[in-house]
């Protein structure tokens, strides 16, 4: 009886408790586990957000240091976008299938080290080199991170806790250009990379200790390296041809080329996946109408939100004349509000489920496009930032429930997955949404005889390519309010019940 005792305990352990069931588990301070969790993957969603925004900031400094031309220093972003998107399905199915802890530890500790190598960077080349690690623990951090809450949080509380990591994300955003700033003013470039490291020590050692040791929900399922490699190399290319489709040219033979290559790749991908029993991306997530309508409206936002984030600079600096500084300030405040939003929403998302916040953050969103198109040669600051503040209401009040929705779709042994195709329309819309506004503007642009400065032409030009995209925002909407009925999973009691 002592051993039958002692095995049910340890399989207890290894599998964690019940999904129907919420564990209270008072620890440090008399907060239950689930908070340190929460609290672990919050601080690693902060580095992370914070490490892109500081070096998007600083490009122009390893510009003049290392004495590189444009096209060279844009590698030191480019490949870090890449080397992400490309491998976050990866690292999502090895999370169902070694452990998502595992796997999410692994990520800093690669993380900390390329951190550490940037940082000691004696060449461009080598810098580049470093920054493609970093990815990889990156890739790892992201793909991990939404299955980790997920599977750690009651889905009465789903809503909240990913709200609350989205304030991270957004904190991170908020703070990178200001801290980038200063550290680079008073220390140098590298120590925006050597801050990383104290920062993600103490993030691991949180998770370690924090997160359960939990048996793989895809435990003893095969990895499909097949289906790896197609999708890394079709992606990469996709995303390698879209972000310099506009410089290249996009009937150039490189961009024709890689758009072609990246098509047979990912279809052959697709056909891979459908024919074996074990695949990397488990398609059928996509006959679920939540799961698909959720991935689709994300990727829709994401391109609205990143247009106003390439396009915005250029009405606030160049043509309106601004200091950066200035216009960081203005910029910041879209984050600074979907912060605060993202966990009210979520929370209100638990409770009413996720098809009207959503719809309702799209619609807004959508309607702070159009009123950014509206904008005038003399608008103020105060006119401006209202504007900001609309389109950071939206997205705000738009991700929390959505990605709350969307992960709730998919079963528990395909938690990474889901975390990994969330986290791959947050990438893809941002290369698509930059590059769109980009062609868009450029063509308006010449069409209206204007140029990238104070010229007769750039207002209407601006005006079109965000009245153009503000489609893709009432798009979003659409599919948004298509989401059919969800069932709640773990409630807080009673039998499952069925959320919007």
């Amino acid at each position: 009886m002592e051993i039958k005792a002692e095995t049910e305990a340890r399989e207890t352990v290894l599998k964690g408790p019940p999904a129907s069931a919420e564990v209270r588990e008072a620890w440090w301070f008399g907060l239950d586990r689930k908070w340190w969790v929460l609290g672990a993957v919050g601080v690693g969603t902060f580095m992370s957000a914070l490490d892109g925004s500081v070096v998007n900031t600083i490009v122009p400094v390893i510009m003049r240091y290392f004495a590189i031309d444009l096209a060279t220093v844009e590698w030191v972003m480019m490949v870090y976008l890449l080397t992400v998107s490309g491998l976050l399905l990866t690292f999502g199915r090895l999370g169902d299938t070694l452990g998502h802890k595992q796997v999410y530890i692994l990520g800093f500790g690669i993380f900390v080290v390329g951190s550490a190598f940037c940082g000691l960077a004696p060449t461009a080349t080598v810098l580049i080199l470093m920054r493609c690690l970093q990815a990889i623990g990156a890739a790892m951090l992201f793909s991990n991170a939404p299955a980790i809450l997920t599977l750690a949080f009651p889905a009465r509380q789903r809503g909240q806790a990913l709200g609350m990591q989205g304030t991270m994300t957004y904190l991170g955003l908020t703070v990178g250009p200001t801290l980038g700033g200063f550290l680079t003013d008073q220390i140098g470039w590298r120590s925006i990379f050597f801050i990383n490291i104290p920062i993600g020590i103490v993030a691991s050692l949180l998770a370690y200790t924090a997160i359960r040791h939990m048996r793989p929900p895809a435990h003893g399922e095969r990895f499909d390296p097949l289906g790896a490699v197609t999708f890394l190399a079709g992606l990469t290319m996709l995303l390698l041809a879209l972000s310099h489709g506009q410089n290249w040219g996009w009937l150039s033979g490189p961009v024709v080329g890689l758009i072609a290559t990246s098509i047979v790749l990912l279809g052959i991908f697709v056909v891979v996946e459908r024919r074996i029993d074990q695949p990397m991306l488990d398609l059928s997530l996509f006959r679920n109408r939540i799961f698909s309508t959720a991935t689709l409206s994300a990727l829709l936002n994401f391109v609205c939100v990143y247009a106003v984030t390439f396009l915005m600079p250029f009405y606030l600096i160049q043509y309106r004349g601004f200091s950066p500084g200035h216009a960081g300030l203005l910029l910041s405040t879209q984050a600074l509000i979907m912060a605060i939003v993202a966990p009210l929403s979520g929370s209100l998302s638990d409770r009413t489920g996720a098809k009207l916040p959503s719809s309702l953050g799209m619609v807004i969103l959508t309607l702070g496009l159009v009123s950014l198109g509206t904008l005038g040669a003399t608008a103020s600051s105060a006119e401006i930032t209202v504007r900001l503040m609309t389109i950071g209401l939206g997205a705000g009040i738009f991700v929390s429930p959505n990605s709350s929705a969307l992960m709730g779709a998919a079963p528990k042994q395909r938690q990474g997955v889901a975390s990994a195709v969330l986290a791959a329309a947050r990438n893809v819309g941002m290369v698509l949404g930059i590059a769109f506004a980009g062609a868009v503007f450029a063509v308006t642009l010449a069409s209206h005889g204007g140029s990238i400065g104070p010229s007769a032409g750039f207002l209407p030009s601006f005006r079109d390519t965000y009245f153009i995209v503000a489609a893709f925002g009432a798009a979003g909407t659409l599919t948004s309010l298509a989401r059919g009925k969800q069932v709640q999973t773990q409630p807080a009691g009673g039998s499952p019940k069925p959320r919007q």
